[in-house]
């Protein structure tokens, strides 16, 4: 496993340049899997850009009927509501690239209360999967999109949340502040060919430059992929502009 000290870290000139480098990235990760791909998907505002360039020409090439669509956390929100993660990808990829919509993965946020949602969403994981266990040998996800939030937090992980230490759930509710919310857990998002944080803006420099010095404290520390982990940063966040 490894994590962001040893990481290979691709620093771009702008967010922009960031969500084209992280694209070519997926496209060249994913080019000699066979079967069904699984790809996990960060919400928030950076990688917005990188999901609206998969959907548009330039990415039409990619294998599409293969490619299985989850998210790595969601807020307990219906689909339709403003800070729905699902609502924004909508926007930006599922309702525009060429994606059977059985190949959507969405969290259930409706009718449901958090904890039953969490467990619905890991069973869907462990019927793609195949199993209720997860070997180190064979990775859940091809590829895992993280972000970074200035408090360190990645996916809805937390500082100081019980979830840090789970070790056997792979999906379970969290909060912030009285926001419900469902997250993968560190086991779940570990489980992983390729890993890669997507950050961008002078407010992440301080949290990313702790996270690259292996503060352990912080929730995004506890992202070690059994398969390969990669930084896309741009240069403000990276303390450079």
């Amino acid at each position: 496993m490894s994590d962001l000290r040893d990481a290979a870290a691709e620093i771009l000139g702008t967010d922009d340049a960031l969500a084209v480098r992280a694209a070519h990235w997926l496209r060249k990760a994913i080019q000699d899997r066979t079967g069904p791909i699984a790809i996990s998907l960060s919400g928030g505002s950076t990688p917005r850009k990188l999901y609206a360039l998969l959907a548009g020409p330039d990415y039409r090439d990619l294998p599409w009927a293969r490619l299985h669509w989850f998210l790595g956390d969601e807020r307990f929100v219906p689909p339709d509501d403003k800070d729905s993660n699902f609502g924004m990808i909508r926007a930006a990829l599922f309702s525009k690239a060429p994606i059977p919509a059985s190949n959507i993965h969405a969290v259930p946020t409706v009718g449901l209360a958090p904890d039953a949602a969490a467990r619905a969403y890991e069973g869907a994981l462990q019927s793609f999967y195949g199993a209720d266990r997860l070997d180190p040998d064979r990775p859940l996800f091809d590829v895992t999109f993280l972000g970074l939030g200035e408090d360190g937090h990645t996916a809805s992980l937390f500082p100081g949340a019980d979830t840090l230490a789970e070790t056997a759930r792979w999906v379970v509710p969290a909060k912030q502040g009285r926001q419900d919310r469902i997250t993968l857990t560190p086991p779940a998002l570990n489980s992983s060919h390729h890993a890669a944080f997507l950050v961008a803006g002078r407010a992440k420099a301080p949290i990313l430059a702790r996270l690259r010095r292996g503060d352990t404290t912080l929730p995004a520390a506890h992202i070690r992929p059994v398969g390969t982990l990669t930084l896309f940063a741009d240069k403000a966040a990276a303390g450079l502009g």
